[in-house]
């Protein structure tokens, strides 16, 4: 019996996703000119690095899937039933592969790498009215990315890789110091 389920378990790891993540993902190596050759898979042991991330955000492949709106727009959670939980999922990944059929935006594009010097993507995920982080109830973002995004956003103010402005007010201060009698 175990054999039978590890066998199964090899038989789904080894199936390749496809989607159109996996033809722009495609695109964009090639149009990168990475010498990886690897199909894009379920598997996540391999990390993306940083200067990729940034090219492919510049690159036709995310303009094609995304467009000029940000990556969680399009992205729209399964759930049961027509009131959505309260929370997300802790995870999509577990065992460095995507355990759910429905991954978060951050981990079903392997080239999207959460980091501070990231900025077009973090911008992407703070509102632009308020300045604050949205939250993972709009963006759909899983537990861990979320907590992530959080850490990452708050190191680039940190850095000064991301602005934020402070309104100048302007004080009467004669109210408050009143001149020498």
């Amino acid at each position: 019996m175990y054999s039978r389920s590890v066998g199964i378990k090899n038989l789904i790891s080894s199936a390749i996703v496809r989607r159109q993540l996996s033809l722009t993902a495609r695109n964009f190596q090639e149009e990168s000119a990475v010498v990886e050759t690897r199909e894009v898979t379920k598997d996540r042991s391999q990390q993306v690095p940083l200067e990729t991330s940034l090219r492919y955000l510049k690159s036709a492949a995310y303009k094609q899937t995304y467009g000029n709106q940000p990556v969680w727009v399009p992205y729209r959670r399964n759930h049961k039933g027509a009131i959505p939980p309260r929370h997300t999922r802790k995870t999509c990944i577990r065992n460095e592969e995507i355990s759910t059929g429905n991954p978060c935006p951050i981990c079903r594009d392997e080239y999207l790498v959460l980091h501070q010097e990231n900025t077009e993507l973090l911008k992407q995920f703070i509102s632009p009215q308020t300045g604050a982080v949205l939250g993972y109830s709009q963006t759909g973002l899983c537990r861990r990315r979320q907590l992530e995004l959080e850490v990452c956003i708050k190191r680039a103010y940190d850095y000064g890789l991301l602005t934020f402005d402070v309104p100048f007010r302007k004080y009467d201060y004669s109210k408050y110091y009143p001149k020498n009698k």
